[in-house]
């Protein structure tokens, strides 16, 4: 794998705690936004790749990242408009996946795990139809690919616009984020997560605003314009162009007659997505939530070290 040394592209951070308990953070220019990535583990290692999911951020893996152990060279992105990155439109799940390959290449990957969680899994299957030698096989964590018919259906019908997305009314404004932890610890969905992913999330999940409180690091308009438009961008086509082997974990798969776009207590993702695959594979977990990374990171950990195909 290619190294960064005389890379005009690369800004460094500096690190403070040692790199085995935190990661180094970047900056990547790409032909659009600037995107924030973290780095942990070093060159020679496996190269591991992780995408997160919508309204969410890199560091949210890090329970993952402390679950495989050495031997792994981990990258985690924060996607335009969420995070450190800037919040440049478009929010369309083809532009995510544009900028992903631009880091890509810049970073030189081959022969890595692909990792994506919900929006992340999707944007994967992207950059990986796109970029064969980078990867050597995906784990795709419940990528939210509809039935190939939702494609042709608008999905969200009635949100005339992303102001009018539930989403969009998130509260914004915090004190700092153990008022936000607090705030979501055993509420909703927070409830199955594993408490040190909650504070990851909510630790690196805002930003301080000029008044000295603290914001959503993805604003509630951003995540809401993403949802409306995730139906826009078809990776049928793209499928067909990933020929590693790929594992799909599901997670308790919804009533087909459930409209409930919002409830991610269950999984959005089509059950035969697996099978479009050349060499896909299908992991079905009824026991876990969309939200499988926060739930039990250790599982997901077994599944990109190869422990577990099934």
């Amino acid at each position: 794998m290619r190294g960064f040394a005389g890379s005009s592209r690369r800004i460094d951070t500096v690190t403070q705690t040692p790199p085995q308990s935190q990661p180094e953070q970047h900056e990547f220019q790409t032909r659009g936004p600037k995107l924030t990535y973290f780095e942990w583990g070093k060159p020679g290692d496996q190269p591991v790749l992780l995408l997160h999911a919508t309204g969410f951020h890199a560091r949210c893996w890090d329970q993952v990242v402390a679950e495989l152990g050495p031997g792994f060279h981990v990258y985690a992105v924060d996607m335009r408009g969420h995070g450190r990155s800037d919040n440049t439109p478009p929010f369309i799940w083809h532009s995510f996946a544009g900028d992903i390959s631009e880091l890509i290449e810049f970073l030189g990957l081959q022969g890595a795990i692909g990792v994506g969680h919900s929006m992340g899994g999707h944007c994967m299957v992207q950059v990986a139809a796109t970029h064969p030698d980078a990867f050597d096989r995906l784990v795709l964590v419940d990528p939210v690919i509809f039935d190939p018919d939702a494609y042709l259906q608008d999905r969200y019908r009635g949100f005339e616009s992303a102001e009018d997305h539930p989403v969009s009314k998130r509260r914004n404004d915090w004190r700092d984020w153990r008022e936000m932890y607090d705030r979501f610890k055993g509420r909703g969905s927070f409830g199955v997560w594993r408490d040190a992913v909650l504070e990851d999330y909510c630790r690196y999940g805002v930003l301080r605003k000029e008044d000295g409180r603290w914001e959503l690091a993805c604003p509630p308009l951003v995540e809401s314009s993403i949802y409306l438009g995730n139906t826009s961008t078809n990776v049928y086509e793209e499928i067909p162009k990933v020929r590693i082997p790929v594992l799909v974990l599901r997670a308790a798969a919804r009533d087909p007659d459930e409209h409930m776009i919002m409830d991610f207590s269950k999984s959005p993702t089509w059950s035969q997505v697996a099978a479009q695959f050349e060499q896909g594979v299908d992991v079905y977990l009824p026991q876990y939530t969309h939200f499988m990374p926060m739930e039990d990171p250790g599982l997901v950990a077994e599944f990109i070290r190869g422990d577990r195909m099934a």
